[in-house]
């Protein structure tokens, strides 16, 4: 036997019949087995239709609400490769003469064509209709929150792993996916007379010590300014580090030993306003940092270098990151997404079947790639001179 629909007597969702995704009158062609009509609500009387309408719901609050950490790393495009500027500079004007004619400004002579991989990721849930029957609407989300978690977990690991790994790989397009400028002989821009040898040029280290020191910090931040990031009015330069870390460079004083047998620190980390109180035998010359930063906790300042704390990066390691703000252009990995806006962010698809929380996917489309070269620094800390990536899970 089948059931004729009448698609009339559905709502419309941009002007196509939508029938009841969870069964219910008409929705299902051909017989409807009795045990599944059973599994319309969880155990405590929740509607399930209402239970898959909050959670598509949530995951369009979850796709705008990009992790702030990830948003102060990366820039949101669409190819899959373009010649971005490698420094932060302009072309000078000239002195005008009464026949004269000034030069073009053209195409930044410092871009470099670098290239962003694309893939697809998922993780389906596998409820039946008898376990639907039986949860309470709490364990229902707290299983989608699992997967948000995990989506988190992913587009956060994989923007860090691509920041600390040099691997370079060619995306399906043809273009070459790099990671920070790692001695592979690629063109390294000069900024304002610094020039920099392409064979040579890494922004991947080895601290050479069993222990972080200031003399890491201070030469990362050399490093990144020579090459024009992290000077301007709007950028920033970041400290991320593990608790570890973090608390070592807490200890950094000016003119003492940043470790035992280490080189002397040339600042002092000073606390951010918003740290609990604590006595300090010296003044401060100048106001602590607030302590926030796009929504990202600072725990305080190293000279220019603000510190994040943070359990993502990996212990052993530590970046040092100029960043212009969330989703900046300036900043220093690209995440590639979809084209058509809607299929990016993270998607809900429903099972094919009359219930989709039963077989439901959900789907992450992005990929990543270095973008600005030289905007930041990773350093392992360790004894030897050879860099080794950390394992990021994702």
């Amino acid at each position: 036997m089948t059931t004729i629909l009448d698609f009339a007597d559905f709502p419309l969702l941009d002007g196509v019949p939508v029938p009841p995704i969870f069964g219910g009158e008409g929705g299902q062609m051909g017989i409807v087995p009795a045990g599944d009509a059973l599994a319309t609500h969880t155990a405590d009387g929740v509607d399930l239709n209402t239970i898959w309408a909050e959670l598509v719901a949530g995951f369009d609050a979850w796709n705008q609400h990009r992790t702030d950490l990830t948003s102060l790393l990366s820039f949101r495009t669409v190819v899959p490769g373009e010649a971005v500027p490698q420094n932060i500079s302009s072309p000078s004007f000239e002195q005008l003469t009464e026949f004269g004619v000034p030069n073009a400004a053209g195409v930044p002579s410092s871009a470099l064509v670098l290239g962003y991989d694309f893939g697809d990721f998922g993780l389906r849930s596998a409820f039946t209709w008898q376990a639907l029957r039986r949860m309470t609407a709490e364990q229902v989300y707290a299983s989608i929150n699992g997967i948000m978690h995990s989506d988190n977990r992913l587009v956060t690991g994989t923007i860090l792993k691509r920041l600390f790994d040099p691997t370079q790989k060619v995306n399906a397009e043809g273009y070459m996916c790099r990671g920070l400028y790692n001695a592979d002989g690629q063109y390294v821009p000069p900024h304002l007379g610094n020039e920099f040898d392409p064979d040579t040029t890494t922004h991947y280290w080895k601290s050479g010590a069993t222990q972080l020191d200031s003399g890491d910090i201070e030469d990362a931040l050399k490093a990144i300014r020579a090459k024009g990031y992290g000077v301007e009015a709007t950028s920033q330069i970041l400290i991320l580090a593990s608790q570890i870390e973090s608390e070592h460079i807490q200890t950094f004083r000016q003119g003492e030993e940043s470790r035992t047998g280490g080189p002397i620190a040339k600042q002092s980390f000073i606390p951010s306003k918003k740290a609990p109180a604590y006595l300090q035998p010296d003044n401060i010359v100048g106001e602590p940092i607030d302590g926030d930063f796009h929504g990202i906790e600072c725990l305080g300042s190293y000279g220019p270098a603000w510190l994040v704390e943070t359990a993502f990066i990996p212990a052993g390691y530590i970046a040092v990151v100029a960043t212009g703000g969330p989703n900046s252009q300036n900043n220093v990995v690209g995440v590639r997404e979809h084209p058509i806006e809607s299929y990016r962010g993270l998607l809900a698809v429903p099972g094919n079947t009359a219930y989709p929380m039963t077989d439901s996917t959900y789907i992450r489309s992005f990929g990543v790639g270095v973008r600005q070269r030289g905007a930041a620094v990773a350093i392992q800390i360790g004894t030897g001179t050879t860099y080794t990536p950390p394992t990021i899970t994702l």
